[in-house]
């Protein structure tokens, strides 16, 4: 059985946990983050589990629009310079709590996303004592 993987995250920029105690996705704490579309405004809290999609928003998002994403904290855009291999959009990234980054696809419906690691050995090594791998 595939062991569940929450990932804790946080701003890159203000260093404020993203991560939502009080709404969960699938048991997890959910990340919180702002939100725009070409349309509206809003919020939307993302599953924290690694290669989980599930998520919930207070407007609605059609699929293929891309979103943008800011910190609920400092409100900093979380786009990095950097396209999505899969579709093209832009990519957003988080900080892990336990070292590396992960980055997710800005377009809803694209399913693109992955974890990276600057010091390989050394956050790899906290991220596997993080979540007991």
């Amino acid at each position: 059985m595939k062991k569940k993987i929450s990932l804790q995250v946080k701003c890159p920029h203000c260093r404020e946990s993203l991560m939502d105690e009080e709404n969960l996705l699938s048991d997890y704490p959910s990340i919180r983050l702002n939100i725009v579309t070409p349309e509206d405004r809003g919020t939307i809290n993302l599953c924290s589990l690694f290669e989980c999609f599930d998520h919930y928003s207070n407007i609605d998002i059609k699929t293929n629009t891309i979103v943008d994403f800011y910190c609920p904290k400092c409100n900093q855009e979380l786009t990095v310079k950097e396209e999505c291999k899969l579709c093209g959009a832009p990519m957003v990234s988080f900080v892990l709590k336990a070292g590396g980054r992960v980055s997710i696809c800005s377009r809803k419906g694209c399913s693109n996303h992955y974890l990276t690691f600057q010091d390989l050995t050394q956050e790899l090594s906290r991220f596997y004592n993080e979540y007991e791998l």
